[in-house]
């Protein structure tokens, strides 16, 4: 066998076996997919959950946002005296 057959083999071989691997791949994904019941109750509790975190966030800038408006007033007013 020369070079050049033995490079044609493997690199056939590669593509047989990434060809194979992609397929059985591709089924195994397609199955991570499908959602079931507890699947579904999970994301609709991370989702709320998610939710409530946004809130709280947008709560804490909110009091730091009045803080920092409340000292630059205290801080006006020493300084008016």
């Amino acid at each position: 066998m020369n070079p050049f057959e033995m490079v044609v083999l493997i690199v056939a071989i590669v593509m047989i076996a990434s060809v194979l691997k992609a397929g059985a791949l591709g089924g195994r994904r397609r199955h991570r997919n499908d959602e079931t019941p507890e699947t579904s109750a999970e994301n609709r509790r991370l989702k709320e959950e998610v939710r409530a975190l946004h809130e709280r966030i947008a709560v804490l800038e909110r009091i730091t946002v009045e803080k920092e408006s409340s000292l630059e007033r205290e801080i006006e007013k020493l300084r008016d005296r």
